[in-house]
């Protein structure tokens, strides 16, 4: 699972360096464009957090496999709703804080996994 996280991370990173230059060059509504700017500030958070995960992912054991789901998860929801708003004005309804709620829980996970002792090699 540890390159999944690393190769997940990696795209995502790439995802938020994209829609940075499309909301700086394609969007051109103020309001809209901090709406997407929104979505690339937690998309290039969490690539470093599912970057994070791999990293840990040998020490962490299965609880730090579900915080990269609940991040990978939790990252395409928000996103997608607030990229679905700010580039196309439609609403995902509750796609978005459903997702920002998964992100948060992939934080949680991540600290209980941290807090646990390391697995028996």
């Amino acid at each position: 699972m540890q390159r999944l996280w690393m190769v997940l991370g990696a795209i995502a990173g790439f995802g938020a360096v994209a829609m940075a230059a499309v909301a700086a060059h394609a969007v051109h509504d103020p309001g809209a464009q901090r709406v997407v700017e929104s979505g690339v500030r937690m998309e290039g958070w969490h690539a470093l957090a599912l970057i994070g995960v791999g990293l840990w992912a040998p020490r962490g054991g299965r609880v730090t496999d579900l915080a990269g789901a609940a991040f990978a998860v939790g990252m395409v929801m928000f996103c997608a709703a607030v990229y679905s708003l700010g580039l196309f004005g439609t609403s995902l309804g509750v796609v978005a804080p459903l997702g920002g709620t998964v992100l948060m829980l992939g934080w949680l996970l991540l600290a209980v996994a941290a807090l646990r002792p390391a697995p028996a090699r």
